[in-house]
C-alpha cells in the first residue's frame, strides 16, 4: 500500500452533500461550544445534527530519551470516571503556534524541554460529532527541569521504555485516542 497516495486520499476534496439550513448554539464555555444544526442530509431528507466545536487544538507529545524511554502522565479523567495513563498532552489556542504550545505542555507536565521536535500525526478524535483536531510530536534530546502543573492537574509521571508503552496500548492499558495513535505511529516509524 502506498502511504503517499493514502495521505492524498485523506485530504481529498469532495463536495459536501449536506446542506445546513441553520445553526443554533445550545451551550458555550471557554473550551467548547455545542450546536444543533437543522440540515438536509446526504439523502436529501431534513434532519438535525449536533456538533461540538473545540476552541483549542489537542496536542500530544511523546518524549523519548537517549535510552529509548518515554514518560507517561497519569491522571483521573472526570468524564469517563477512570484513571488514565497517557502521553503528555494539552490544549493550545487555535491562534497559537502548535509547536510552541507543545513545548509549553511538555514543560508543564514533565519538566522536560527538548532540543529536537518531529511532528508525526494529525488526529481527528471523534469526527462524527466534533471538529477537534490533534497533533502529535516526538520530543527528543530531553533536558530535565521542574514541572509546572496547571491548578486543575493532579498528575503522576511514569518512565517506561517506548516498547512497554506500545504494549500498554495493545493491552488496553492506554485507551486515550491521541496517545494510542501517537505511540502506534512511533512503533511503526521506529519498527518497534
Amino acid at each position: 500500500m502506498n502511504s503517499s497516495s493514502d495521505n492524498n486520499n485523506a485530504k481529498e476534496k469532495v463536495a459536501n452533500p449536506w446542506n445546513t439550513v441553520y445553526k443554533q448554539q445550545m451551550y458555550d464555555n471557554p473550551w467548547i461550544s455545542v450546536a444543533q444544526d437543522m440540515v438536509v442530509n446526504a439523502s436529501g431528507k431534513p434532519g438535525i445534527y449536533g456538533t461540538v466545536h473545540f476552541k483549542n487544538k489537542a496536542i500530544g507529545i511523546i518524549p523519548i530519551d537517549s535510552e529509548g524511554y518515554t514518560y507517561l502522565v497519569g491522571q483521573y479523567r472526570y468524564p469517563l470516571d477512570i484513571y488514565s495513563w497517557e502521553i503528555p498532552m494539552g490544549g493550545g489556542s487555535l491562534e497559537d503556534d502548535v509547536l510552541e504550545s507543545a513545548k509549553r505542555e511538555l514543560k508543564e507536565e514533565t519538566g522536560f524541554t527538548a532540543n529536537q521536535w518531529t511532528e508525526i500525526a494529525t488526529v481527528h478524535t471523534s469526527n462524527s460529532v466534533t471538529d477537534e483536531e490533534g497533533v502529535v510530536y516526538i520530543a527528543e534530546e530531553l533536558v530535565p527541569g521542574e514541572t509546572e502543573f496547571d491548578e486543575t492537574e493532579d498528575l503522576r509521571i511514569k518512565k517506561v521504555h517506548i516498547s512497554e508503552a506500545v504494549e500498554m496500548v495493545m493491552n488496553n492499558e492506554i485507551t486515550d485516542s491521541i496517545s494510542m495513535v501517537g505511540l502506534l505511529k512511533v512503533a511503526r516509524l521506529r519498527k518497534i
